[in-house]
């Protein structure tokens, strides 16, 4: 299963918005699959760590 919630602290530590996320180039439709915990795709995950300048650590772990 995989796990967002470490996107929301790097976001939170970097200090950055959901809607600079939105402004950045990320779609609505996204932004709910993270925090619904779907899928994305790894070009989405690679958009959110140019974005955030981070690595996909940063974004996404996985769980049991």
């Amino acid at each position: 299963m995989l796990d967002y919630s470490p996107l929301w602290e790097t976001m939170e530590r970097k200090g950055i918005s959901q809607y600079k996320l939105l402004r950045s180039g990320l779609d609505n439709k996204t932004l709910d699959s993270l925090k619904k915990g779907n899928n994305i795709t790894l070009l989405t995950l690679e958009k959110i760590c140019t974005i955030l300048d981070c690595t996909p650590n940063d974004v996404v772990s996985f769980k049991k």
